[in-house]
């Protein structure tokens, strides 16, 4: 059997992060960087974020750096507006939550990051929710293109005396997609909390993760011809009871959702499936469309968090409230 080079590539080894992130002053300029790679003030969107200002200072204090804007006197840190505003942390146990989220396949659990990480257990979930909303937002700026594989699915199981089914209260449905390489290969995944499977949420899910001109193949359900909808081709394969791996003609997104149900249940005991859908589906598609390059995916995690705005454990919950 040939070797899966994607499975085996060697990724970033620890000794290597400790190398690039292992002190708070290297730490300190990796995030500046990520932040203004250009420089503070030489773009548009890099400038004061009081006035738009370009010309600026640089002051320390309690030896972090603050640049202070020369026109409106507005001070901002390295870490404010990122989402590691008002972390009482060392940079240096965020970089190594992120890395440690960012190389685990399956994922990692709030316990797990807590013992790695040596810090309380609520302290570990924040982090581990900020990063992974950091995830999802870039997730969201995506959409999939050409022939894409879709399909039902559900998070979550029937409560004891609940109802069994697609009516269970526990159970959170979403749509999973896979688009595919010219050579027929999984490229990029979405896997996005949705109302319900009808034909107007799917309507509204199209028009915001399809590109127009796609090609959608599902297993028949009646709602997914609403992509039509959204500009794009909708092509069926009737199931009847056939298990997955007699339908080859959705392959790849049955694949995904095997790798996703492993996935979640080898790292989480239990999460809040109705709260968090969208932040744990978000992170394993963050995760899995950067798969090729395992070796970089810290330091894309990184840009993402210094990019991502600032998250109190109350908009966390908010953000989740939503999506319920």
């Amino acid at each position: 059997m040939a070797m899966n080079r994607i499975q085996v590539q060697p990724g970033l080894s620890l000794s290597e992060f400790y190398k690039l992130f292992g002190t708070e002053a290297l730490c300190a300029a990796a995030l500046q960087r990520a932040r203004w790679p250009e420089g503070f003030g030489k773009t548009p969107r890099q400038r004061c974020p009081d006035c738009g200002g370009a010309a600026h200072c640089i002051l320390r204090s309690s030896g972090s750096k603050v640049f202070q804007c020369n026109a409106c006197r507005h001070q901002t840190s390295l870490i404010a507006g990122t989402v590691f505003q008002s972390t009482k942390l060392p940079l240096t146990t965020w970089f190594l939550a992120i890395y440690l989220i960012s190389q685990a396949k399956t994922g990692l659990s709030a316990l797990a990051l807590k013992r790695q990480l040596g810090v309380s257990y609520p302290t570990a979930w924040l982090i581990h929710h900020k990063l992974m909303q950091a995830m999802t937002e870039r997730e969201a700026r995506y959409t999939l293109s050409g022939k894409v594989q879709v399909d039902d699915a559900y998070l979550g199981g029937e409560r004891i005396g609940g109802k069994v089914g697609r009516g269970s209260e526990n159970k959170v449905a979403f749509v999973a997609a896979v688009s595919l390489t010219d050579e027929g290969r999984p490229l990029r995944v979405k896997l996005s909390p949705v109302s319900g499977f009808k034909l107007k949420a799917i309507a509204d899910w199209a028009s915001k993760c399809l590109a127009a001109g796609s090609t959608v193949y599902s297993d028949g359900l009646a709602c997914f011809g609403a992509v039509t909808q959204a500009g794009c081709t909708h092509e069926c394969t009737v199931v009847a009871g056939r298990k997955p791996k007699d339908v080859p003609e959705l392959q790849w997104i049955n694949t995904v959702l095997g790798n996703l149900k492993t996935s979640l249940s080898g790292s989480y005991h239990s999460f809040g499936f109705r709260k968090y859908a969208a932040q744990y589906l978000g992170a394993f598609a963050y995760r899995f469309n950067r798969r090729f390059d395992l070796k970089s995916l810290a330091q894309r995690l990184l840009v993402a968090a210094a990019q991502c705005g600032p998250h109190s454990q109350g908009s966390i919950r908010m953000v989740a409230e939503v999506h319920c």
